[in-house]
């Protein structure tokens, strides 16, 4: 937490300087560490899994919810579970990120498509809606047959689930420059092309690094999702999640949903700082 806290020149105030006041007056920064609320939350959430796991153990379905520890030992102890989840891990990586890349490079084409007539953004966005609101467990079927059951369908799968927030983040940005500075680029003369690259690209890169942060995090669960539901080539986190839960083994199926939510938080993390750093010295992205 950082509290921002001015202190005005008196002297200049007396003077009715303000606007020097303003400007010469001193900040002053104090902070404070948070670190202990999200440490109690886990300490709690641990604590009710535990409470969770002894309930489901004494009516002997132990398998369905295992302790904690359970967990984190088959995570990164146990041979037979971490031969099957890293490898598994590693093609869900690979499978998010193409689908992300994919998701990037159409998402910010098609909005700058878009941005450059009301009339186009009227006739095309409400399409893109309709693919955030994809029913993929029904389509899936048709993904297969078009695109293989494979890492090409399920990179479609992942692009179809992560696409729409690059789209409408990408829009909202590139529709959010100034009016004035879009109508003084008007009285200069300057091309469609010299606006969008020199006002309309820089205004919207905030609102570009929050929709591919977010697609981030949904490229992560398109990559699952694809793996279950088309279930061939190389297995990832998904195949690993289905065959130890079919096999009821649950500190195995609990540990590949924890590693695929690390990697989804650490994917939406790497993308956060990108974005930090790329504007987060005039803009707060949060």
């Amino acid at each position: 937490m950082v509290i921002n806290v001015t202190v005005l020149d008196p002297a200049a105030e007396a003077s009715g300087e303000k606007g020097t006041a303003r400007a010469r007056g001193r900040r002053f920064r104090v902070t404070g560490s948070t670190w202990w609320q999200p440490a109690l939350v886990f300490v709690a959430l641990v604590g009710l899994g535990y409470g969770i796991a002894g309930v489901f153990a004494l009516q002997g379905r132990g398998f369905l919810w295992p302790y904690p520890h359970e967990v984190l030992y088959a995570a990164v102890a146990e041979p037979a579970a971490v031969v099957q989840i890293y490898p598994a891990l590693l093609n869900s990586a690979l499978v998010a990120l193409t689908g992300l890349a994919c998701a990037v490079v159409l998402g910010i084409g098609a909005a700058t498509v878009m941005v450059q007539a009301r009339w186009i953004e009227r006739s095309f966005f409400p399409y893109a809606v309709i693919l955030q609101c994809l029913p993929i467990l029904a389509v899936a079927p048709l993904i297969g047959t078009i695109f293989g059951y494979n890492f090409a369908g399920k990179v479609v799968v992942t692009l179809l689930i992560s696409l729409f927030p690059m789209i409408a983040n990408t829009l909202f940005g590139l529709q959010a420059a100034d009016r004035a500075q879009r109508e003084l680029f008007q009285l200069q003369g300057a091309s469609r092309l010299t606006t969008l690259v020199k006002l309309q690209f820089p205004a919207a890169m905030p609102s570009i690094f929050v929709g591919l942060r977010n697609a981030a995090g949904l490229s992560v669960i398109g990559a699952i999702v694809g793996d279950q539901l088309l279930g061939q080539g190389s297995p990832g986190l998904g195949t690993a999640i289905t065959v130890f839960a079919s096999r009821t083994q649950g500190p195995e199926a609990f540990a590949s949903i924890l590693i695929a939510s690390l990697f989804g938080i650490a994917v939406f993390l790497v993308f956060g700082l990108l974005g930090r750093l790329a504007v987060g010295k005039w803009f707060d992205l949060g």
